[in-house]
């Protein structure tokens, strides 16, 4: 992956985690507005009602997709799940575990989609193309009341102007057209803010931890992600050439310390909030856990665990760039 790039998506996931997810939104609407003016263009035809809620919706598609991919928690959750047994109701257990936390990945994935349609609404062009292209008599004639009588036969010529029918009419149909458009653009963006507010509100009155703690515990989680990473490619870049100098040099390899499969394991679960107590991340669980006399991975089964109250849903976040 380009350099740019990836520094592009590593910067707008740490904005999703620190400063919400108003710059996801902005980056949507602003790539709405120029996909709209660069590369929409009606038909003009019979394709008019396909061709715009094409443009309408599958761009949100893609979006809620890369939602998921770009999502740590996606990976941690599905990673290796075909391979785990278990007893009937562990399974059923686990699977509510995890149907809670595919909620929570959808909820943060839904903030681009929503943008791209709530701009796109506003915009008016891709729900005018559509419209237009609607072929039910009752549809038609509630937009062409009054008007020219070969307005309903002609109305998906509209968005384009190629008509016969007078243009202060043309121009009327339109008017309502967009209007409507940009009044469910509008109830689109009311219905999600009032219920992000709802949704803050329920996960900070019943967040386990006070308020600075939560700001501490947030900067702990990117720190340690973006550690992570820094000592994940160091310590493979070591490996790596310790093998290659084996290789060619054809002397015996100098001893790498690796975790073990078991250690990976351990800390590329979902991490799961104890009250009893106060590990910030799984990785920080399996230190202060782990059996300190042969270095072995053990860690303590510990009680009490439950689903991370949503507040804490940022602990799992890290960085995920393919």
């Amino acid at each position: 992956m380009d350099t740019k790039l990836k520094s592009l998506l590593s910067f707008v996931q740490k904005q999703q985690t620190s400063l919400g997810f108003g710059l996801v939104a902005l980056l949507t609407a602003g790539g709405e507005q120029i996909f709209s003016s660069a590369v929409f263009r009606c038909p003009c035809s019979s394709w008019n009602s396909a061709y715009g809620t094409v443009f309408l919706l599958v761009p949100a598609l893609v979006l809620l997709a890369l939602g998921y991919i770009l999502s740590n928690k996606t990976w941690k959750l599905f990673t290796g799940a075909c391979q785990r047994r278990g007893h009937r109701s562990w399974r059923a257990r686990r699977a509510c575990a995890c149907a809670l936390v595919f909620l929570q990945v959808t909820t943060s994935a839904l903030v681009a989609p929503v943008s791209w349609i709530a701009v796109a609404l506003l915009n008016g062009n891709y729900f005018e193309c559509a419209v237009t292209g609607i072929n039910v008599t009752l549809f038609k004639e509630h937009l062409c009341a009054g008007k020219d009588p070969r307005c309903p036969d002609e109305l998906y010529r509209f968005p384009c102007g190629k008509t016969s029918v007078p243009e202060s009419e043309r121009s009327d149909v339109l008017a309502i057209i967009r209007a409507e458009s940009q009044v469910l653009g509008w109830l689109v963006i009311a219905s999600i803010a009032v219920l992000a507010l709802l949704l803050t509100c329920v996960a900070r009155c019943t967040s386990p931890v006070s308020y600075l703690q939560l700001k501490f515990w947030r900067e702990y989680t990117q720190k340690e992600s973006s550690l992570l990473e820094s000592y994940t490619a160091q310590h493979a870049g070591e490996l790596a050439e310790r093998n290659l100098k084996s290789f060619f040099q054809q002397t015996p390899p100098e001893p790498v310390v690796t975790p073990e499969n078991k250690a990976w394991e351990k800390i590329s679960t979902l991490y799961k909030f104890n009250s009893k107590h106060q590990y910030y991340s799984i990785l920080h669980q399996y230190v202060e856990t782990c059996n300190e006399t042969d270095h072995r991975p053990s860690v303590r089964s510990e009680g009490g665990d439950a689903v991370n109250p949503v507040v804490l849903s940022f602990v799992d976040e890290g960085k995920m760039i393919p």
